[in-house]
């Protein structure tokens, strides 16, 4: 099975020597994000997220289904992802690797099982008909850190996405279609954001955003999946050296003010995409409050 290709010895050698003077190849701080960029398509649901040179596509899609058995109040909401020999050698089409794996558990727990999404607002028919929703991650180019870019983009898309309007007359579900009525937003009771800080020196060392490379040559990885009111969804420890406790605080003190930040960008972009779409100021013009 194919591999990514690891540093040589003297590459290793060099990265973890600067990283005891606190150097990172990139020049960033230990504690510093990569520059990160948010695009969203020209459909709902579409986000395009690069960091540094990791970036990750976002897809949202919504269908009509019957819902589970013991979940007849909720509706459907899985998360994919789809890892292609475009990102990296490492990855085959149709063979599910390690990483794919660790990514979908990890994005599922971060996003899912927190009830970021309401599953009950999906339900149109209580044991009959609910919306099924799945975002899926398309990784474009992978240079570390894919579990943040996912996260970002799969939230971002999240907030981004227009559900159809529905209306339910006895047991006959009706889904409208953007011309009778316009789609609404998803209700998303948190934004939970992931991250991933890479651990060196036995541990005692931690560094936001770890790049491909800096993965590599680690002594373990600590993901801390937070929201911006500081409550803590999830801890993961993946492997590696065991970790003092107090580090793992510290960790955690680190994401949560890293996660604010990202929160903001987040919602600056989709500040500004909502002013390119609405052009000329029609939106405001429609408003039936509006003085005429």
């Amino acid at each position: 099975m194919p591999r990514e290709a690891e540093p040589s010895k003297n590459e290793r050698a060099f990265i973890l020597e600067a990283l005891r003077e606190n150097i990172r190849l990139d020049g960033r701080a230990l504690d510093a994000f990569r520059d990160i960029k948010l695009a969203f398509g020209d459909e709902d649901g579409v986000a395009d997220v690069q960091l540094g040179k990791t970036r990750v596509l976002a897809r949202i899609s919504a269908s009509v289904t019957a819902p589970f058995p013991d979940r007849k109040f909720d509706g459907i909401f899985t998360v994919t992802t789809e890892l292609s020999p475009m990102a990296s050698p490492a990855f085959e089409v149709g063979r599910q690797t390690e990483t794919e794996t660790l990514l979908s558990r990890l994005l599922e727990v971060a996003l899912r099982r927190s009830s970021a999404l309401s599953t009950e607002s999906l339900c149109l028919l209580a044991g009959q008909r609910v919306w099924s929703l799945t975002a899926t991650c398309h990784i474009l180019s992978h240079d570390g850190n894919l579990l943040d870019a996912c996260n970002i983009a799969v939230l971002a898309a999240l907030q981004h996405y227009r559900i159809p309007d529905v209306t339910v007359k006895g047991e006959e579900v009706i889904v409208h279609s953007i011309a009778e009525r316009n789609p609404v937003p998803l209700a998303l009771l948190h934004h939970p954001l992931c991250m991933t800080m890479a651990l060196f020196e036995g541990g005692e060392k931690v560094v936001v955003d770890p790049t491909v490379k800096e993965q590599q040559c680690c002594d373990g990885e600590v993901v801390v999946t937070a929201n911006k009111y500081g409550e803590v969804v999830q801890i993961a420890k993946l492997g590696g050296v065991a970790t003092d406790a107090l580090v793992l605080l510290q960790c955690i003190d680190v994401a949560v003010e890293k996660v604010k930040e990202l929160d903001k960008v987040i919602s600056k972009a989709l500040e500004k995409d909502a002013r390119e779409r609405d052009v000329g100021g029609l939106m405001a013009e429609l408003r039936a409050e509006n003085e005429r």
